[in-house]
């Protein structure tokens, strides 16, 4: 017994207090992981019942004629929305090959030479641009390139969503290439490396599968983007692959459907919206997979 008894004692000497400002500091505790726990289940049960809803409206419109068939006339049945599937694929290639590049450079001006006012300025310009109702791009894109062409057109389409690409790929790069340890640069350049090539072969794979998930988070967003398109693109009921010509898409489609009269084109738009949702929750899933983000961070 004299041999626990100091043991106690010293157990005792180094326990938590059990005041009122511990009993609090509890509740809160308890009460933050509830409603977190309660608002992360709410918005997961919100996306499962929108998933279900649109498949339940829309799933069974999906047949090889919906992928692979022209829109029927109006009032017909069948028809599909083959221009706009590939329509949609010019446009956001368009829009991956000038954004994309933009972004990414900004971002790493920002996080590596950045500094002073210039730096200041421009971040300031990007997260203004993250802010800006993507209509204002596509009337923006209409004034440069559609009224002196006197034609909507896919081009026009693609640089509109460019644009609204440009603020949210820089800001993820800048936000993981500041994550990179400083010691990585140090250790390089005191290799003997250039900056430029510290940076290169260095910091940006190291930070690789942040600025994958940054392009993949711009892409899901101008994929179903529908206001700038209907200024610039301004959509085909015909095949079209001239980006200089009007040029379908998914969003365009879905949208001129839901205005329709008729119940089949309806169902097709919540087909169609189906299909960019899926889109976008697979390729963002195997984005994840590809760059380890599944794995176990122990």
């Amino acid at each position: 017994m004299s041999l626990t008894a100091p043991e106690t004692q010293r157990t005792d000497l180094f326990a938590a207090p059990k005041g009122g400002l511990y009993i609090r500091r509890q509740i809160a505790s308890v009460a933050a992981i509830v409603l977190t726990t309660l608002f992360a289940a709410a918005a997961l049960a919100f996306l499962i019942y929108l998933v279900i809803f649109v498949a339940k409206q829309g799933l069974r419109f999906l047949n090889v004629d919906f992928f692979t068939q022209p829109p029927a006339a109006l009032g017909e049945l069948g028809g599909g929305v083959q221009p706009a599937i590939v329509g949609s694929l010019i446009i956001v290639g368009i829009a991956s090959l000038v954004g994309i590049p933009l972004g990414l450079f900004t971002g790493i001006y920002l996080a590596e030479f950045g500094r002073g006012w210039l730096s200041s300025t421009l971040r300031f310009l990007v997260d203004m641009l993250t802010g800006i109702p993507s209509i204002i791009f596509g009337l923006f894109i209409w004034v440069l390139i559609v009224v002196p062409s006197h034609s909507f057109s896919g081009l026009a389409g693609g640089l509109a969503l460019s644009i609204i690409m440009i603020p949210t790929v820089a800001r993820a790069t800048e936000e993981v290439l500041r994550l990179v340890p400083r010691e990585l640069r140090e250790a390089s350049i005191a290799l003997g490396a250039t900056e430029s090539r510290t940076i290169v072969q260095v910091v940006l794979p190291a930070a690789l599968s942040g600025i994958i998930t940054g392009v993949m988070l711009a892409l899901a967003r101008v994929a179903g983007e529908t206001a700038p398109l209907l200024m610039t693109a301004f959509g085909s009921q015909f095949f079209n692959i001239d980006i200089a010509r009007p040029m379908a898409a998914l969003p365009l489609q879905v949208f001129n459907y839901t205005l329709s009269p008729y119940d089949t084109q309806i169902s097709q738009a919540y087909a169609g919206s189906f299909v960019l949702m899926a889109l976008v929750i697979v390729t963002s899933l195997a984005v994840r997979w590809a760059t380890g983000g599944f794995k176990s961070s122990r």
